[in-house]
Parts: structure tokens; C-alpha cells; sequence
């Protein structure tokens, strides 16, 4: 009873942000890297074969369940520190400064997390789940190199796509060094090194996704 009790705390929460932050990093790892398979410019050959890998291991599919979990207890824990969090001073202080004590992004983290999620749906509702649903009902996967290159046509979503990215980069900013405190994983010696790995993480992942879209509708990916 203790213990579940302590996982209905802000320092609870707070744990479980970090091990599912942590999560979700290492899929973006992932997710990037068979992203950047397009620029082999090879017809999507060598990015289908990633695809297909992915979309097909039983291991990975496996693991795609609790990525799914994943993603919903880390919004729904981000919503409740930020509910908690506001709750707690529901009147601002008359000289209070934010700016002073923390960054934009990491006082914006509520927000900067609807934009991804609303990003994250677009991006399922055009890729992962016709692909899954296709899967289930003929037992194959959809050509995702060859939707990609139909869909990233429109203006509109190659802007929509880089502004998710965008919303993205800020949150890792904060989140990726974030996700070390919450699990007490930081220290004087490595500090720094986790700050510095963080920024770099924050600029790479999110630049390679947004170069996806723009590289396709500039024609540099054909």
C-alpha cells in the first residue's frame, strides 16, 4: 500500500516521467536512424527492408505494445505535474520572474507535450496505423517509402511535420536531462556530459525527422 502510494506523489509522477522519458528516447534512437535509410536514395530499397524488419520481428512487435503504453503514461504523468503544478500556486506572485529560476521550455513542457501528441496522431493516422490495420486484415504491409513520397507532396504537411519537430526539440531540451535528475542519476562528475549529450540528442533527432519531409518535397529523395 506504501509503495502505491508513493506513485500518487509528485516525486512518483516524476519517476515514472523519467523511466518513460528514457523509453522513449531510445526509441527515437531508433526510429531516426531507420529514417535516415532514405538518404542511401536507393528507391527506398534499403529503408524498406529496415521498415519491413521492424514492422514484422516479433520482438519488435512485441515491444511496440509497451512503447504504446509508454507513450500514454508519459502524457497522461505530464498532465497530471503540470495539473499538480498549477494547482499548487493558482495565484502568481506579484514580482514573481519565471524567467529568472527556469527556461521558457521547461515551464512550457505542458504545451510543448499536446503539440507532439497532436503531431504524434497525425503521424500515426498517415503511416502506422493503415500500415498495422493492412497488416491485419491482408496479412502485409503497405509500401511506406512510396506513401511517404506521395504524402509529403503537400506544403501543408511538410510545414505541419517540421512544426511537430520543432515542438519536439524543445522538449527533449528539457526533457532529456530531466529524465537523469527525476531518476537520481545525476551527478557532479557526469553532469555536464549528460547536458551536453542532451543538446546534442535535442538538435540531431528532431533536425533528421524534419529533413525527412523537406528532403522528399524538394525532390532531394525520389
Amino acid at each position: 500500500m506504501a509503495n502505491s502510494a508513493i506513485f500518487k506523489t509528485s516525486i512518483g509522477k516524476k519517476f515514472f516521467m523519467g523511466i518513460t522519458g528514457l523509453f522513449l528516447i531510445s526509441f527515437l534512437i531508433i526510429h531516426a536512424s531507420i529514417n535516415a535509410m532514405i538518404w542511401y536514395n536507393d528507391g527506398g530499397a534499403t529503408f524498406s527492408h529496415w521498415g519491413h524488419f521492424m514492422g514484422t520481428n516479433p520482438i519488435i512487435r512485441t515491444l511496440e505494445i509497451g512503447l504504446v503504453i509508454g507513450f500514454l503514461v508519459h502524457i497522461v504523468d505530464g498532465l497530471l505535474l503540470w495539473k499538480a503544478n498549477h494547482e499548487a500556486r493558482p495565484v502568481k506572485y506579484k514580482y514573481n520572474k519565471p524567467s529568472a529560476n527556469s527556461k521558457w521550455y521547461s515551464r512550457s513542457m505542458g504545451i510543448l507535450g499536446t503539440l507532439i501528441l497532436l503531431f504524434l496522431i497525425m503521424h500515426t493516422a498517415h503511416f502506422w496505423i493503415p500500415n498495422r490495420a493492412n497488416q491485419f486484415a491482408h496479412g502485409e504491409e503497405l509500401p511506406l517509402y512510396s506513401m511517404m513520397l506521395e504524402i509529403f507532396q503537400n506544403p501543408l504537411i511538410v510545414v505541419l511535420y517540421v512544426a511537430g519537430c520543432f515542438s519536439l526539440f524543445w522538449h527533449l531540451l528539457h526533457g532529456f536531462k530531466s529524465a537523469f535528475q527525476s531518476l537520481g542519476l545525476n551527478h557532479a562528475k557526469y553532469n555536464k556530459a549528460i547536458e551536453v549529450t542532451g543538446i546534442a540528442f535535442s538538435v540531431i533527432v528532431p533536425l533528421l525527422f524534419a529533413m525527412m519531409p523537406i528532403s522528399i518535397y524538394l525532390g532531394w529523395v525520389k
